[in-house]
């Protein structure tokens, strides 16, 4: 984690290094920057501003009614429990955050999600952490033309202690509803639907 904000910490210092080369001294005017200064400066703004994949995640901000269903293995019935979400917008337009309430096999469950779009990599990218876990999930993927997403991801089993693949998918069916889908392993190790969640905007 520091190591992860000394990194912050030093893009923020090289743009404001790059955006003043130096300090006006005896009332002179700072040197202007070199090109290779000012292309550097130009990279890491673009990279910072948000753009329209933001504003389509801006969107999504709200209240929403969910219906969950759950499975564990792929032969059993579908578990059904239901909750709310809350999304907003944080960082001046830059990441959609969620939180979630609801019950999990008759468990209170409260969850919390990110998820943001990288100018840089040009991929979208979510991470998820609940009342269920101490682990984080991280996934990355892209959307089409359509607003429907594909994401890949994955977390730490806590019985085999390895890591777990997974692939989501979430579409809109209405302007209104929102399908979120999550593919995993089974216990054959085969790929089952593990989840389903769908999200009424109120």
């Amino acid at each position: 984690m520091a190591q992860k904000l000394a990194g912050i910490l030093l893009k923020a210092a090289a743009v404001v290094l790059l955006a003043t080369p130096a300090l006006a001294q005896g009332g002179k005017e700072p040197p202007q920057m070199t090109p290779e200064q000012k292309a550097e400066m130009e990279a890491y703004v673009k990279a910072g501003t948000p753009g329209a994949p933001h504003q389509w995640l801006a969107s999504m901000a709200g209240d929403y009614d969910l219906k969950i269903r759950s499975w564990h293995e792929a032969s059993a019935p579908a578990m059904e429990d239901t909750g709310t979400a809350t999304r907003k917008m944080l960082l001046e337009g830059r990441v959609l955050i969620e939180d979630v309430n609801s019950s999990m096999m008759g468990t209170p469950f409260t969850g919390h999600g990110m998820m943001g779009y990288d100018n840089v990599t040009g991929k979208y990218w979510s991470t998820w952490t609940d009342s269920m876990s101490t682990g984080l999930m991280v996934s990355q993927g892209s959307c089409d033309a359509q607003k429907v997403c594909t994401f890949t991801g994955g977390w730490n089993d806590p019985i085999k202690k390895t890591p777990v693949k997974a692939r989501m998918k979430t579409r809109w069916t209405s302007p209104t509803t929102e399908v979120f889908e999550m593919y995993g392993p089974g216990k054959d190790g085969k790929e089952m639907k593990m989840m389903e969640i769908t999200y009424i905007k109120k």
